[in-house]
């Protein structure tokens, strides 16, 4: 089996894994303010290949969200976000993409591209990722305060989780 996808079926397993066993058991919130959600399955879809074809990356997306959906009993919602976040990934590559373009072997991760650059481009994503599905978790934009602020308060501790991943499992810089 190549290494890149026993690499990234490994990440697809251990983020799911992580996702639905420990993250869904932190409640960082109190009875009527929930407002704290950790996500850090979308880091799967952000640090594919970036040669992966556009139609298997959104099938990922799909298989990835139905698969949390699973244990969150929430049909649905987080295939749709997991979609959506692999179809404007490769809009977001193109905008952020350097002048000597990229190199279509590698993955997307701060040890190739630098911090700075990580950190913009899994903003981006993660908080279209969390304003897509607290959207759709609404189904209504009559409550877009509290959208915008479910999305902001769980943006800012995913992103926290999100960058102590790369320095665990990619310590490289």
């Amino acid at each position: 089996m190549n290494s890149t996808v026993l690499a990234n079926t490994l990440r697809f397993l251990g983020l799911v894994f992580l996702q639905v066993l420990v993250l869904k058991r932190f409640s960082l919130g109190w009875e009527n303010f929930n407002y704290f959600n950790i996500f850090l399955y979308p880091l799967f879809i952000m640090l594919l290949p970036l040669r992966i074809p556009h139609s298997l990356l959104v099938g990922l997306g799909f298989v990835l969200g139905i698969g949390i959906d699973i244990f969150y009993d929430s049909p649905g919602v987080h295939a749709s976000a997991g979609v959506f976040t692999a179809f404007i990934r490769p809009f977001v590559l193109s905008f952020m993409e350097p002048r000597g373009g990229y190199n279509v072997n590698h993955t997307p991760t701060k040890a190739r591209f630098g911090l700075s650059w990580f950190l913009i481009y899994s903003s981006v994503l993660m908080f279209a990722h969390l304003f897509f599905y607290f959207s759709v978790e609404a189904f209504t934009f009559y409550y877009i305060g509290d959208i915008f602020l479910r999305t902001v308060s769980s943006f800012f501790i995913s992103m926290i989780f999100i960058i102590m991943y790369q320095f665990i499992f990619d310590p490289r810089d």
